[in-house]
């Protein structure tokens, strides 16, 4: 019984993996086809700072993903510096916080 139990656990396990990834992938694509890294990557600073430096600036702070959402969608200056970031029309609601969560998992 053990065994059966340890296997469900570890197949579990590898499932959640697989989805995290593919979640990840979809999320990077979502980012692309949206002109998100044409100012932003994951890892270093472009125009505006990397997703990994949004990520530990708001890591813990509540109403993180509603601000990030705000900012996608409707733009924001004066944050990290004297570039802003323009509105984002194309995005939907949805699409602001699905990026805006996925940019929070992605601190270090």
């Amino acid at each position: 019984m053990k065994k059966a139990v340890f296997a469900a656990a570890l197949a579990a396990a590898a499932t959640m993996t697989m989805s995290s990834a593919f979640a990840a992938e979809d999320m990077l694509a979502l980012a692309k086809s949206k002109n998100c890294l044409a100012c932003h990557a994951v890892d270093k600073k472009l125009v505006g700072p990397s997703y990994q430096e949004v990520a530990a600036k708001y890591a813990g702070k509540p109403g993180a993903v509603d601000t990030l959402s705000n900012a996608i969608l409707h733009g924001v200056s004066g944050v990290w510096g004297p570039v802003p970031m323009p509105a984002n029309p194309q995005v939907t609601p949805a699409q602001a916080k699905q990026l805006a969560e996925w940019v929070l998992s992605l601190k270090k």
